[in-house]
């Protein structure tokens, strides 16, 4: 081949891995607790929804693979295919055992629970048993770490130091890996964060346990992602329609980095955030951020190397807030998505 066709077929292909990295490096988890009717609305989807969801996921071709497969995968740099989703249910309620693991086993989807261990070891009324987690376990499902006591990992007891805080917080991880082991025979060190809540320290703390992180803010994952702190999509309540969850499921992951603050922990009720995108994977045209669904200030620092500052307009007086920001993309449907987690812990839960 001819130098200059060498270069231009080389420039072609450059251009077609950039165009598919976007796509082909992201996946998607999403989050269930309840699937019942009878349970708190906040976190359940209904039977119904449910099943609706299963059937999109089937009928438009998604890859549903185990998180661990996702994860893996991910955290290597290499591709998952296209559609990409793993699934996931935190705290170990009973109408997962009777309600979406027979649902999942006749779609044939692999799936993730996430157990506190305490209220299973307790017999607590609503909860699974060691018995059918197991049962579980030995057909395939991932069985993962949500804490003993499904804590709020963020507070601390009367005069506890910062030192006996993070101790205890250890210790609680570490038993709850170990009771999940001795129960199941399974260890992948996978916590799903109680309520979503975190910050540095406790990140830094499972780093060096060499546990991987998973949130409760919304977005895609990628290779780019802090593998301490993965977002996953809760699908429950108003979120679990499936006009809206059909396009969360569809997304793609910017690969942002959240310049500051460094942590989700506030006492500001309009706290503002900096972010560089990397433009490259989409039309900064296009970028949007959004708080309860309101259009969020953004003032760009440096337009060219995607670094905004995001300032919303009005204040929040909850526990946790996220901003979400989002982008279609080039030429499709679809949309980037990423949201910053906020959690001012002077509200009570």
């Amino acid at each position: 081949m001819k130098p200059a066709l060498f270069l231009a077929a080389l420039l072609l292909t450059k251009l077609v891995i950039a165009q598919d990295d976007a796509r082909f490096s992201s996946g998607v988890i999403t989050v269930y607790h309840h699937v019942a009717t009878d349970t708190p609305p906040s976190t359940s989807i209904s039977p119904q929804d449910f099943r609706a969801h299963l059937n999109y996921l089937q009928e438009n071709d998604f890859n549903v693979m185990s998180l661990t497969d996702m994860v893996e995968v991910l955290r290597e740099g290499q591709e998952v295919p296209d559609k990409s989703l793993a699934i996931t249910f935190d705290d170990g309620y009973i109408s997962i055992y009777e309600t979406a693991f027979p649902m999942l086993q006749e779609f044939g989807m692999p799936f993730t629970l996430f157990v506190s261990t305490e209220p299973v070891n307790n017999r607590q009324p609503g909860y699974m048993t060691w018995a059918e987690i197991r049962e579980m376990s030995d057909a395939g499902v991932t069985i993962a770490n949500h804490m003993v006591t499904h804590p709020h990992m963020l507070e601390r007891a009367a005069r506890e130091s910062r030192e006996q805080w993070l101790a205890r917080l250890e210790a609680e991880l570490l038993a709850a890996e170990a009771t999940i082991t001795e129960e199941t025979g399974q260890s992948h060190r996978y916590l799903a964060y109680p309520y979503g809540e975190y910050d540095p320290a406790i990140k830094a703390l499972l780093k060096e346990q060499d546990f991987t992180g998973f949130a409760q803010n919304s977005g895609a994952l990628g290779w780019h992602s802090d593998f301490l702190e993965l977002p996953r999509y809760p699908l429950a309540s108003i979120y679990a329609n499936l006009e809206t969850a059909r396009t969360k499921m569809e997304s793609l992951a910017f690969n942002v980095t959240q310049l500051e603050p460094a942590s989700p922990v506030t006492t500001d009720a309009s706290p503002r955030v900096t972010l560089q995108f990397d433009t490259n994977r989409f039309d900064i045209g296009h970028l949007n951020c959004f708080a309860n669904s309101q259009p969020i200030t953004m003032t760009w620092e440096d337009r060219s190397a995607g670094i905004v500052t995001l300032e919303p307009q009005m204040e929040f007086n909850t526990r946790r807030w996220r901003y979400i920001c989002t982008a279609r993309a080039n030429n499709s449907s679809r949309y980037f998505w990423h949201s910053v987690q906020w959690i001012n812990t002077s509200f009570p839960e």
